[in-house]
């Protein structure tokens, strides 16, 4: 209980106190508040527009858990493709890496060319930021298994889908769920990149669209979509540790506890 005590209460004071010198350092005249608003202007600007940063914000939490789950599913397979096929791992691998390095603004056109406004193009972003983490991670879980589980499981003449099903696919999922976590450091931010780059229809675009609107005109607005943004993020981490107890259990325990 005082682990669980101390997990929560350590974040808020050090937030405690970061917020505080935010709001000296803007008090004390450091910064044009136009440019950086003060917390307190921010949480006044939050509770005037609770309403418009809602609706916003549902539409990008969709395409980030959609996106985010696609990436998984999409990473999870292609990385059991790559395991299983030395050919296509020496086809698709150096893809995926290169994948990395093209600009979104220009795969964004593209999307928008073929499938207009709507959310899939976001959709597709998104899944583009976060699959590769998961495909990298769950990569490198499979070529990891212990040699010595395969050779005990065909030794009581397993088959091939029976040797992944009880050696390798428990050693793939929590990689991918990791993989997911991580990816989710970006995901939340490729989001907005998808929302500026691909414009959409509608009187609620997103926070990102709408983040980009405000800055230099409703600048504490754009700082409260900032913070729901950064509380997304956090619950969206949480919550991946959560499944990934549930779905891989045995994962959690050979680190002792620690997600």
């Amino acid at each position: 209980m005082k682990r669980r005590a101390l997990d929560v209460l350590l974040p808020l004071l050090l937030v405690a106190i970061l917020l505080g010198a935010w709001e000296l350092y803007v008090d004390l005249g450091g910064v044009d508040p136009a440019v950086l608003p003060a917390p307190h202007a921010m949480a006044a600007s939050f509770w005037n527009n609770a309403g418009l940063i809602w609706a916003n914000f549902r539409v990008t939490a969709k395409e980030v858990v959609i996106g985010l789950a696609l990436a998984l599913l999409s990473g999870f397979a292609v990385a059991v493709a790559i395991h299983m096929s030395p050919l296509f791992r020496r086809a698709a691998y150096p893809l995926a890496v290169g994948s990395q390095a093209i600009p979104i603004p220009v795969v964004g056109v593209l999307l928008v060319f073929w499938w207009g406004f709507g959310i899939f193009p976001k959709l597709v972003v998104i899944t583009l930021i976060c699959f590769f983490p998961v495909l990298v991670t769950t990569v490198d879980a499979l070529a990891a298994v212990d040699p010595d589980q395969l050779k005990l499981l065909r030794t009581f003449d397993a088959t091939r889908w029976q040797a992944f099903r009880f050696a390798e696919l428990p050693a793939a999922l929590p990689a991918a769920i990791s993989g997911a976590r991580i990816a989710l450091a970006v995901g939340v931010i490729g989001a907005f990149i998808a929302e500026v780059t691909t414009a959409t229809t509608g009187p609620h675009p997103g926070l990102g669209r709408q983040i980009t609107t405000d800055i230099g005109f409703q600048s504490a607005r754009a700082y409260a979509g900032t913070a729901v943004l950064f509380l997304f993020a956090i619950a969206c981490f949480y919550t991946l540790s959560l499944l990934e107890r549930r779905l891989a259990p045995w994962a959690n325990q050979a680190r002792g506890g620690i997600s």
